[in-house]
């Protein structure tokens, strides 16, 4: 073998030796490093450390934390409204939130980046809060529920609470013995709104732990609302569980009595009533999907209307949702033409789906949802009776 030949065969072996060695420390730094400095390297560049776990702000009422995200999750968008998703969940819901938030970011968000509320009665792990963080590049804050918003009120009498519960447990009704349902309904009825984390917002998505998204959203359903002046939307409407609400009804007409500045002239009692008011056919939409204002919750038709239905004591001495009690005031207190049915929002919170029907619809947002199986009229639902009630302007 001439020199020159020794030469490149020394030379190629030097650089399979150095490409050899670059390789496994970048191997061995890539398993040494852990998935927070890995998402640290796709999140932009923070001026300080005060978005890292440890340093979340030890008062209430929550804790603020501007996360980073994926490089595919790109700003799209140039106007946003005063907006956010508002997450009502315990430190035991964290996979089924974690499941909820990234179909939302898949679906919508990524392209949107609308912050986040979580809240909790409790405080929120640092386990929670660094799960969900990596999901969006969303701002995230995670509230603590005050006491007063959530645990059954003084003015209750509890004996009297205590046999409604056992009643309804004899006759196995949803929920019937949880004092902690109750507090979550009334907390979302009156409360939610309130907290200092949402004070800032005008308008709000409620979404649930383990809930899906099916369809891709191609607008802003926050701004869709803005501009078009609503107040409540809707993607499911069913009947209510008559035994939970007994007395509901007549309390809120009682109310309407009262207060009748507060009736709107175009209202939607005719989708809840078909003889004016004297009887309820338990129509109401299902809030564990709601994009709605807020400012109408704070107004003073729903705060007179929240103050009344609480002094009752219904949501305790009976198991009042805030479904009925939000349905019921965007009826009552809202034009018809403020209220939106989300048709093209694929939805479902088990087991219940809405699905598009419309073919279009379906597939432009790539819909996962089977429309055979949508909930919109089956025989439990609602939907027909609003169709009829659109119908008859």
């Amino acid at each position: 073998m001439n020199t020159s030949a020794r030469y490149i065969i020394v030379v190629l072996a030097f650089i399979i030796s150095i490409h050899y060695i670059i390789s496994f420390t970048h191997e061995s730094y890539g398993r040494a490093t852990s998935i927070s400095n890995i998402t640290s390297k796709l999140r932009p560049s923070s001026p300080s450390n005060s978005n890292r776990p440890d340093n979340f702000p030890a008062h209430n009422p929550g804790s603020s934390w501007t996360p980073g995200g994926s490089n595919n999750d790109t700003l799209v968008v140039d106007k946003r409204a005063n907006a956010t998703f508002v997450i009502l969940a315990r430190n035991s819901d964290l996979q089924s939130t974690v499941r909820s938030v990234r179909e939302i970011e898949d679906r919508f968000n990524r392209r949107y980046r609308y912050p986040y509320v979580f809240l909790n009665e409790e405080p929120f792990t640092d386990e929670f809060k660094t799960r969900l963080s990596v999901l969006s590049s969303a701002k995230m804050e995670f509230g603590l529920i005050p006491h007063d918003h959530w645990f059954q009120p003084d003015s209750i009498d509890e004996a009297k609470a205590k046999a409604s519960r056992d009643k309804m447990v004899e006759k196995n009704i949803i929920y019937g013995g949880s004092v902690s349902y109750r507090n979550m309904c009334r907390f979302n009825s009156g409360f939610f709104f309130r907290h200092p984390l949402m004070e800032k917002y005008r308008w709000y998505w409620r979404i649930e732990p383990d809930v899906h998204f099916h369809c891709d959203i191609h607008y802003d359903p926050f701004l869709f609302m803005e501009e078009k002046k609503k107040v409540y939307s809707f993607t499911i409407t069913m009947y209510e569980y008559e035994a939970t609400i007994p007395t509901l009804w007549k309390h809120v007409m009682d109310f309407a009595k009262l207060h009748p500045e507060f009736i709107a002239k175009d209202n939607s009692l005719g989708f809840m009533s078909s003889n004016n008011g004297d009887s309820y056919n338990l129509c109401h939409f299902w809030s564990n999907f709601e994009i709605a204002d807020m400012e109408f919750w704070r107004g003073p038709a729903y705060t007179a209307f929240f103050e009344y239905l609480d002094q009752q004591g219904g949501f305790y001495y009976e198991r009042w949702g805030d479904a009925p009690v939000h349905s019921i005031a965007a009826a009552l207190f809202a034009s018809r033409d403020q209220i939106q049915f989300f048709d093209d929002i694929g939805y479902e919170h088990n087991p219940y789906t809405h699905c598009p029907k419309n073919k279009d619809v379906w597939e432009k947002g790539r819909c996962s949802c089977d429309p055979a199986r949508s909930f919109d009229y089956d025989g439990y639902s609602c939907m027909s009776k609003w169709d009829r009630f659109m119908e008859t302007k």
